[in-house]
């Protein structure tokens, strides 16, 4: 099942499409999984998906968390491999599973503590929502173990240059989730329907075999830097040179999720009909974001490669190739939002305000999505570098002006002035990255200055 690729020799862009190529499918398999739930929640009503819609911003938030073993070990991982350091690739998996169980931990508690407050948090005005959005909330909080181990896996593997088996794993994943939703949120039978606490526990469920999965795979293969012992005294070097990669990223991502909290709290001006159509909406928008955070993460696998082997000119040429290759996925996106917005709601929703407003929400995102692919596949080949800080912070700084911006252009265009503003800084941050890189990449110590570890 899988097996490492080298990314130091050969044809670039046959090597990078035969590892994005899986990894999007695990994009597409962690999206799915939202998809899913919004569909059979979306038959519930709008109400149903505002609860979720609610308590999925507190997921959303533990990727801020699991983001920094999972980026930090697909770094480093992909960097030890280049230089077939193998003993210091088994230390990083080691130390990032380590830090996986203990966040999982800490950030499960927190939300079982203090759920009530979260929800309140978006003054939703529907007790009855509120409590749905509870409890989605403390099912997934039980089960945040392992919503983290399964990205933070798949970075693992995903940095030993093997994106199929992670692919293979969530595929397995998704199937189990897309047969236990009806059943669990509707019923079967003499099983009475259990509605949005179904559907986290078909969520959580499938989380559970997927990391299975992937402890019966780490055991199977008899492998130097798969012989680790979580238990065994944590190597606090290593977990403070993943921190240090991982924590841009992680703050981008709990900063991003709190931005879009804020602009949730001001979507909620409008009632949960604007909930629910925001909510799927921007899971339908995942598809593309999703696709080119598939590229993004193989750019960056294979630019830590690259790094390792010192090969800064199949960098160039690597780096030249994704983007080309994410703008073409963009446009894509793009024509299919803005033609077929309405066509796209009514696969999920059928009251006929929620579809109106989400069919206004995916025209007005449509115009973005190019930009947009160009900043997460940008992102990706700056991580690649170990140069985390300089992008998360551009990203960081021009999400956060969506709040004034959405505050400002709602006064004259209504909800559709918050739309505007999360497109309009979409667009910002794909041509300021790009220039960025466009300008820094002429320069002959962009890709040999960085110290080794």
């Amino acid at each position: 099942m899988g097996k490492q690729i080298d990314l130091t020799t050969g044809p670039i862009t046959g090597k990078l499409i035969k590892l994005a190529m899986p990894i999007m499918g695990v994009s597409f398999v962690q999206t799915a999984y939202s998809l899913i739930d919004m569909i059979w929640i979306g038959k519930a009503g709008s109400a149903a998906l505002a609860a979720v819609g609610t308590a999925g911003f507190f997921t959303w938030l533990a990727e801020a968390f699991y983001m920094l073993p999972r980026l930090g070990a697909s770094i480093r991982v992909a960097q030890s491999v280049g230089q077939k350091d193998y003993k210091k690739t088994k230390h990083y998996i080691t130390s990032a599973l380590q830090m996986t169980v203990a966040l999982a931990f800490f950030y499960g508690l927190i939300l079982l503590l203090f759920n009530q407050p979260f929800v309140e948090f978006f003054a939703l005005g529907d007790e009855s929502i509120n409590q749905m959005a509870r409890t989605y909330l403390v099912t997934v909080g039980a089960g945040m173990l392992f919503c983290f181990s399964g990205p933070v896996f798949t970075g693992i593997f995903t940095g030993l240059g093997d994106s199929k088996t992670p692919f293979i794993i969530n595929t397995i994943g998704l199937v189990i989730n897309i047969i236990l939703d009806p059943i669990l949120i509707f019923g079967f039978g003499h099983f009475e329907g259990l509605g949005v606490l179904g559907a986290a526990l078909a969520t959580v469920t499938a989380q559970v075999i997927v990391t299975l999965l992937f402890i019966m795979i780490v055991l199977k293969r008899k492998l130097e830097y798969f012989s680790i012992n979580i238990f065994k005294n944590p190597r606090w070097d290593l977990i403070k040179d993943m921190t240090i990669l991982g924590l841009p990223g992680a703050i981008q991502s709990a900063i991003y999720t709190m931005i879009s909290m804020v602009i949730g709290r001001i979507v909620a001006n409008w009632g949960p009909v604007a909930i629910a159509a925001q909510k799927v909406g921007s899971q339908i928008e995942a598809i593309s974001w999703m696709t080119a955070g598939g590229f993004s993460t193989a750019i960056s696998t294979y630019v830590g490669q690259n790094y390792g082997a010192h090969q800064y000119e199949r960098i160039k040429k690597g780096v030249k190739v994704t983007i080309l290759i994410a703008m073409g996925v963009g446009v894509f996106a793009m024509l299919l939002l803005v033609l077929v917005p309405g066509f796209l709601m009514r696969i999920f929703v059928s009251e006929v305000d929620t579809i109106e407003v989400g069919r206004q929400y995916l025209s007005i995102l449509g115009f973005s999505q190019m930009f947009m692919c160009m900043e997460i596949t940008m992102v990706g080949a700056f991580s690649g570098l170990g140069r985390t800080y300089l992008p998360n912070a551009i990203v960081i700084i021009l999400t956060a002006l969506r709040i004034p911006m959405a505050i400002f252009l709602s006064q004259s265009l209504s909800l559709n002035g918050v739309w505007w503003s999360i497109s309009l800084s979409s667009v910002g941050k794909g041509l300021l990255l790009m220039g960025i890189y466009l300008v820094l990449s002429r320069k002959s110590s962009f890709f040999n200055k960085y110290t080794e570890q």
